[in-house]
């Protein structure tokens, strides 16, 4: 069974309804033991963009959670986002961008990373993208909706650790998730590993992102 879905959504609060979440960070090959994911983390005071041009991913699973982190200036808040998990993605003509606000004397400064262009895709095994908001065009391989979060066996798992997610809560399901003119937010990416090629980052003044 294929499914298609177009849109985007904005978490406003804890939502019931799950879209499907794409791209990556460009966090570069973080090593976990065995492959496994270590404790949640706090999240930073920065959210940050991502483009795609595609991304396959096999072995999909999604469900709702809640990242605890900090804003700039160092209080204590918390994100709902939906976590979106493959256990192997492909991903090509990938960009992310993070913008840092009131600098002394610079004002603005925008990070901006690319990778898997040229013919070779970025390639990630075991990834988990902690997603705010998203477009996108998508298809489905035998999807599955409205599974317990718990039993979604067709992704990797659940983080675990001390991630504030209900195992018990909807999540969806697919063997195979592709995804095209991706646009999102998001506030984390953890992955097992994570191989970018033709990896190319630059600062500049002022506010430029992604999208």
């Amino acid at each position: 069974m294929e499914s298609q879905v177009r849109g985007g959504t904005r978490w406003k609060r804890f939502a019931v309804v799950m879209v499907p979440s794409v791209a990556a960070t460009a966090a570069i090959g973080v090593a976990l033991a065995q492959g496994a994911l270590a404790a949640s983390f706090s999240v930073s005071g920065q959210s940050f963009k991502v483009t795609a041009d595609k991304l396959v991913g096999t072995g999909f699973s999604q469900y709702g959670a809640l990242d605890s982190g900090y804003t700039l200036d160092g209080k204590k808040t918390a994100h709902p986002v939906a976590v979106s998990a493959f256990k192997s993605a492909s991903i090509t003509g990938m960009c992310q961008s993070v913008v840092t606000p009131n600098i002394p004397i610079l004002g603005s400064v925008s990070l901006i990373l690319k990778a898997g262009g040229g013919g070779t895709p970025v390639q990630a095994e075991n990834l988990y993208i902690d997603v705010e908001e998203l477009e996108a065009n998508a298809t489905f391989e035998n999807i599955d909706i409205g599974v317990a979060a718990k039993d979604a066996s067709k992704g990797p798992g659940m983080k675990g650790g001390n991630e504030q997610a209900n195992p018990f809560g909807f999540a969806q399901q697919a063997d195979k998730a592709t995804l095209t003119d991706v646009k999102q937010t998001a506030w984390a990416t953890t992955a097992g590993t994570f191989k970018l090629s033709g990896l190319k980052m630059s600062l500049s003044s002022g506010v430029k992102e992604c999208y």
